[in-house]
Protein backbone atom coordinates (compact mmCIF):
# COMPACT_ATOMS: atom_id res chain seq x y z
CA UNK A 1 0.00 0.00 0.00
CA UNK A 2 1.16 3.53 -0.81
CA UNK A 3 -0.28 6.89 0.15
CA UNK A 4 -0.57 9.88 -2.18
CA UNK A 5 -1.81 13.41 -1.58
CA UNK A 6 -3.15 15.26 -4.61
CA UNK A 7 -3.11 19.06 -4.35
CA UNK A 8 -6.23 20.83 -5.61
CA UNK A 9 -7.50 24.36 -5.19
CA UNK A 10 -9.34 23.26 -2.03
CA UNK A 11 -6.55 21.37 -0.30
CA UNK A 12 -4.95 17.94 -0.39
CA UNK A 13 -6.97 14.84 -1.22
CA UNK A 14 -5.54 11.69 0.33
CA UNK A 15 -5.48 8.42 -1.60
CA UNK A 16 -4.34 4.94 -0.65
CA UNK A 17 -3.14 2.84 -3.57
CA UNK A 18 -2.89 -0.94 -3.88
CA UNK A 19 -1.60 -3.12 -6.69
CA UNK A 20 0.09 -2.56 -10.03
CA UNK A 21 -0.85 0.48 -12.11
CA UNK A 22 -0.84 -1.66 -15.26
CA UNK A 23 -3.85 -3.62 -13.98
CA UNK A 24 -7.50 -2.59 -14.46
CA UNK A 25 -8.44 0.18 -12.03
CA UNK A 26 -11.01 0.29 -9.24
CA UNK A 27 -11.77 3.47 -7.27
CA UNK A 28 -13.64 3.33 -3.93
CA UNK A 29 -15.42 6.09 -1.99
CA UNK A 30 -16.38 5.70 1.70
CA UNK A 31 -19.44 6.84 3.62
CA UNK A 32 -20.02 9.63 6.16
CA UNK A 33 -17.72 9.31 9.22
CA UNK A 34 -15.66 6.81 7.23
CA UNK A 35 -12.30 6.82 5.51
CA UNK A 36 -10.03 4.70 3.34
CA UNK A 37 -9.77 2.34 6.32
CA UNK A 38 -13.23 0.93 5.62
CA UNK A 39 -12.00 -0.59 2.33
CA UNK A 40 -8.52 -1.83 3.25
CA UNK A 41 -9.31 -5.52 3.70
CA UNK A 42 -11.17 -5.60 0.40
CA UNK A 43 -8.41 -3.65 -1.37
CA UNK A 44 -5.83 -6.17 -0.15
CA UNK A 45 -7.94 -8.98 -1.62
CA UNK A 46 -8.19 -7.21 -4.97
CA UNK A 47 -4.64 -5.89 -5.36
CA UNK A 48 -3.21 -8.93 -7.14
CA UNK A 49 -5.54 -8.40 -10.11
CA UNK A 50 -6.49 -4.73 -9.91
CA UNK A 51 -5.06 -1.27 -9.34
CA UNK A 52 -7.15 -0.12 -6.38
CA UNK A 53 -7.41 3.53 -5.34
CA UNK A 54 -9.18 4.54 -2.12
CA UNK A 55 -9.97 8.21 -1.51
CA UNK A 56 -10.68 10.13 1.68
CA UNK A 57 -13.39 12.62 0.73
CA UNK A 58 -13.12 16.22 1.90
CA UNK A 59 -13.28 16.56 5.67
CA UNK A 60 -12.65 12.85 6.25
CA UNK A 61 -9.66 10.68 7.02
CA UNK A 62 -6.34 12.23 6.03
CA UNK A 63 -7.72 14.64 3.44
CA UNK A 64 -7.91 18.37 4.10
CA UNK A 65 -10.77 20.12 5.90
CA UNK A 66 -11.56 23.04 3.59
CA UNK A 67 -13.07 25.96 5.55
CA UNK A 68 -15.36 26.96 2.66
CA UNK A 69 -18.53 24.86 2.44
CA UNK A 70 -18.50 25.35 -1.34
CA UNK A 71 -15.57 22.90 -1.52
CA UNK A 72 -17.85 20.11 -0.28
CA UNK A 73 -20.63 20.75 -2.80
CA UNK A 74 -21.21 17.94 -5.28
CA UNK A 75 -20.02 19.85 -8.35
CA UNK A 76 -16.78 20.93 -6.67
CA UNK A 77 -16.07 17.66 -4.89
CA UNK A 78 -16.50 15.66 -8.09
CA UNK A 79 -14.34 18.17 -10.00
CA UNK A 80 -11.60 17.71 -7.40
CA UNK A 81 -11.90 13.93 -7.70
CA UNK A 82 -11.59 14.28 -11.46
CA UNK A 83 -8.40 16.27 -10.96
CA UNK A 84 -7.11 13.59 -8.58
CA UNK A 85 -7.78 10.60 -10.82
CA UNK A 86 -6.15 12.46 -13.70
CA UNK A 87 -3.09 13.17 -11.55
CA UNK A 88 -2.88 9.46 -10.73
CA UNK A 89 -2.98 8.54 -14.40
CA UNK A 90 -6.39 6.85 -14.34
CA UNK A 91 -8.44 6.91 -17.54
CA UNK A 92 -11.39 4.53 -17.10
CA UNK A 93 -12.19 2.59 -13.96
CA UNK A 94 -14.79 0.71 -11.98
CA UNK A 95 -16.21 3.10 -9.39
CA UNK A 96 -17.55 1.83 -6.05
CA UNK A 97 -19.34 4.07 -3.55
CA UNK A 98 -20.95 3.38 -0.20
CA UNK A 99 -23.74 5.58 1.23
CA UNK A 100 -22.41 9.18 1.07
CA UNK A 101 -19.63 7.90 -1.18
CA UNK A 102 -22.32 6.31 -3.34
CA UNK A 103 -24.00 9.68 -3.76
CA UNK A 104 -20.65 11.18 -4.76
CA UNK A 105 -20.10 8.27 -7.14
CA UNK A 106 -23.42 8.99 -8.85
CA UNK A 107 -22.51 12.68 -9.12
CA UNK A 108 -19.08 11.85 -10.52
CA UNK A 109 -20.48 9.34 -13.01
CA UNK A 110 -23.07 11.85 -14.22
CA UNK A 111 -20.40 14.52 -14.73
CA UNK A 112 -17.68 12.27 -16.19
CA UNK A 113 -19.40 9.22 -17.73
CA UNK A 114 -16.45 8.62 -20.07
CA UNK A 115 -14.40 7.64 -17.02
CA UNK A 116 -16.72 4.86 -15.89
CA UNK A 117 -16.41 1.23 -17.00
CA UNK A 118 -18.87 0.16 -14.31
CA UNK A 119 -20.55 1.60 -11.23
CA UNK A 120 -21.24 -0.36 -8.04
CA UNK A 121 -23.42 1.45 -5.52
CA UNK A 122 -23.76 0.12 -1.99
CA UNK A 123 -26.71 1.52 -0.03
CA UNK A 124 -26.77 4.71 -2.07
CA UNK A 125 -29.35 7.34 -2.98
CA UNK A 126 -29.57 9.72 -5.97
CA UNK A 127 -30.80 12.45 -3.60
CA UNK A 128 -34.22 13.82 -2.74
CA UNK A 129 -36.79 14.57 -5.42
CA UNK A 130 -38.89 17.24 -3.71
CA UNK A 131 -37.74 20.71 -2.64
CA UNK A 132 -39.61 20.48 0.68
CA UNK A 133 -37.79 17.22 1.47
CA UNK A 134 -34.49 18.90 0.64
CA UNK A 135 -35.21 21.89 2.88
CA UNK A 136 -36.19 19.67 5.81
CA UNK A 137 -33.11 17.52 5.36
CA UNK A 138 -30.82 20.57 5.20
CA UNK A 139 -32.29 21.80 8.48
CA UNK A 140 -31.70 18.44 10.10
CA UNK A 141 -28.14 18.25 8.78
CA UNK A 142 -27.43 21.77 10.05
CA UNK A 143 -28.59 20.73 13.52
CA UNK A 144 -26.28 17.72 13.41
CA UNK A 145 -23.42 19.94 12.24
CA UNK A 146 -23.95 22.25 15.19
CA UNK A 147 -23.80 19.26 17.54
CA UNK A 148 -20.46 18.33 16.03
CA UNK A 149 -19.15 21.84 16.59
CA UNK A 150 -20.23 22.17 20.22
CA UNK A 151 -20.08 18.61 21.62
CA UNK A 152 -17.16 16.20 22.09
CA UNK A 153 -16.78 13.99 19.03
CA UNK A 154 -17.26 10.86 21.13
CA UNK A 155 -20.72 12.02 22.17
CA UNK A 156 -21.73 12.60 18.55
CA UNK A 157 -20.39 9.19 17.52
CA UNK A 158 -22.36 7.58 20.35
CA UNK A 159 -25.48 9.20 18.91
CA UNK A 160 -24.61 8.41 15.26
CA UNK A 161 -23.91 4.72 15.72
CA UNK A 162 -27.13 4.44 17.71
CA UNK A 163 -29.45 5.60 14.92
CA UNK A 164 -31.81 2.94 13.48
CA UNK A 165 -29.90 2.83 10.16
CA UNK A 166 -27.00 1.11 11.93
CA UNK A 167 -28.96 -1.09 14.33
CA UNK A 168 -27.88 -4.30 12.58
CA UNK A 169 -24.23 -3.50 13.28
CA UNK A 170 -24.83 -4.34 16.93
CA UNK A 171 -24.93 -7.97 15.81
CA UNK A 172 -21.36 -7.85 14.51
CA UNK A 173 -18.42 -9.24 16.47
CA UNK A 174 -17.18 -6.91 19.20
CA UNK A 175 -13.82 -6.45 17.48
CA UNK A 176 -15.51 -5.37 14.24
CA UNK A 177 -17.78 -2.95 16.08
CA UNK A 178 -14.77 -1.47 17.83
CA UNK A 179 -12.87 -1.04 14.54
CA UNK A 180 -15.81 0.86 13.03
CA UNK A 181 -16.07 3.04 16.12
CA UNK A 182 -12.35 3.82 16.10
CA UNK A 183 -12.54 4.81 12.44
CA UNK A 184 -15.33 7.25 13.30
CA UNK A 185 -13.49 8.62 16.34
CA UNK A 186 -10.44 9.42 14.21
CA UNK A 187 -12.41 11.96 12.17
CA UNK A 188 -12.19 15.73 12.52
CA UNK A 189 -15.40 17.28 13.93
CA UNK A 190 -15.23 20.35 11.71
CA UNK A 191 -14.68 18.17 8.65
CA UNK A 192 -17.76 16.10 9.44
CA UNK A 193 -19.82 19.21 10.15
CA UNK A 194 -18.76 20.85 6.90
CA UNK A 195 -19.46 17.65 4.99
CA UNK A 196 -22.98 17.44 6.40
CA UNK A 197 -23.77 20.98 5.35
CA UNK A 198 -21.89 20.94 2.05
CA UNK A 199 -22.81 17.58 0.56
CA UNK A 200 -25.59 16.20 2.75
CA UNK A 201 -28.54 14.55 1.02
CA UNK A 202 -30.53 17.79 1.27
CA UNK A 203 -27.75 19.91 -0.23
CA UNK A 204 -26.76 17.79 -3.21
CA UNK A 205 -28.60 17.90 -6.55
CA UNK A 206 -31.25 15.28 -7.22
CA UNK A 207 -30.04 12.76 -9.82
CA UNK A 208 -33.31 10.89 -10.25
CA UNK A 209 -33.91 12.44 -13.68
CA UNK A 210 -30.29 11.77 -14.65
CA UNK A 211 -30.37 8.02 -13.97
CA UNK A 212 -31.78 7.11 -17.42
CA UNK A 213 -28.74 8.79 -19.00
CA UNK A 214 -26.22 6.55 -17.17
CA UNK A 215 -25.76 3.83 -19.79
CA UNK A 216 -22.73 2.01 -18.35
CA UNK A 217 -23.27 -1.12 -16.22
CA UNK A 218 -24.54 -0.39 -12.70
CA UNK A 219 -24.93 -2.82 -9.81
CA UNK A 220 -27.06 -1.79 -6.83
CA UNK A 221 -26.14 -3.61 -3.61
CA UNK A 222 -28.15 -3.41 -0.40
CA UNK A 223 -28.70 -5.48 2.71
CA UNK A 224 -32.13 -7.08 2.91
CA UNK A 225 -32.53 -5.72 6.46
CA UNK A 226 -32.07 -2.16 5.19
CA UNK A 227 -35.64 -1.69 3.98
CA UNK A 228 -35.32 2.00 3.08
CA UNK A 229 -32.32 1.61 0.79
CA UNK A 230 -33.59 -1.63 -0.69
CA UNK A 231 -36.71 0.22 -1.82
CA UNK A 232 -34.57 3.03 -3.20
CA UNK A 233 -32.49 0.49 -5.14
CA UNK A 234 -35.66 -1.03 -6.61
CA UNK A 235 -36.76 2.38 -7.87
CA UNK A 236 -33.31 3.20 -9.21
CA UNK A 237 -33.12 -0.12 -11.07
CA UNK A 238 -36.30 0.75 -12.96
CA UNK A 239 -34.77 4.01 -14.23
CA UNK A 240 -31.23 2.88 -15.02
CA UNK A 241 -30.91 1.42 -18.55
CA UNK A 242 -28.17 -1.11 -17.71
CA UNK A 243 -28.58 -2.06 -14.05
CA UNK A 244 -28.77 -5.10 -11.84
CA UNK A 245 -29.58 -5.39 -8.18
CA UNK A 246 -28.23 -7.65 -5.44
CA UNK A 247 -29.73 -8.05 -1.98
CA UNK A 248 -27.45 -9.52 0.69
CA UNK A 249 -29.33 -11.58 3.26
CA UNK A 250 -29.13 -10.69 6.96
CA UNK A 251 -27.21 -7.47 6.28
CA UNK A 252 -28.13 -3.86 6.96
CA UNK A 253 -26.80 -0.58 5.60
CA UNK A 254 -23.05 -1.33 5.63
CA UNK A 255 -22.94 -4.59 3.70
CA UNK A 256 -19.16 -4.45 3.21
CA UNK A 257 -18.68 -4.37 6.99
CA UNK A 258 -21.49 -6.69 8.08
CA UNK A 259 -21.00 -9.33 5.37
CA UNK A 260 -17.48 -8.72 4.04
CA UNK A 261 -17.01 -12.09 2.33
CA UNK A 262 -20.30 -11.83 0.45
CA UNK A 263 -19.56 -8.26 -0.54
CA UNK A 264 -16.08 -9.17 -1.77
CA UNK A 265 -17.54 -11.94 -3.92
CA UNK A 266 -20.02 -9.49 -5.46
CA UNK A 267 -17.28 -6.96 -6.20
CA UNK A 268 -14.98 -9.57 -7.76
CA UNK A 269 -17.74 -10.88 -10.00
CA UNK A 270 -18.77 -7.41 -11.17
CA UNK A 271 -15.17 -6.29 -11.63
CA UNK A 272 -14.34 -9.35 -13.74
CA UNK A 273 -17.05 -8.30 -16.19
CA UNK A 274 -16.68 -4.51 -16.17
CA UNK A 275 -13.04 -3.50 -15.80
CA UNK A 276 -10.77 -2.79 -18.76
Amino acid sequence: MASEWILTGNGRLHAEIYGDCTNPAIVMLHGFTGSTATWRTLAEELQDRYYVVLFDLWGHGRSSVPPDLAAYAMEQQTADLEQAVTALGLERFLLIGYSMGGRVAIGFSAAYPERISGLLLESASPGLREELEQVQRRRNDSRLAERLRREPLERFIDYWQGIPLFSTQRLMAAAVQDAVRQERLHQKPEGLANSLEGIGTGSQPSYWDTLPELRFPVLLVTGTLDVKFTKLAEKMEQLLPNAGRKGVEDAGHAVHVEKPEEFATIVKSFAAQHTL
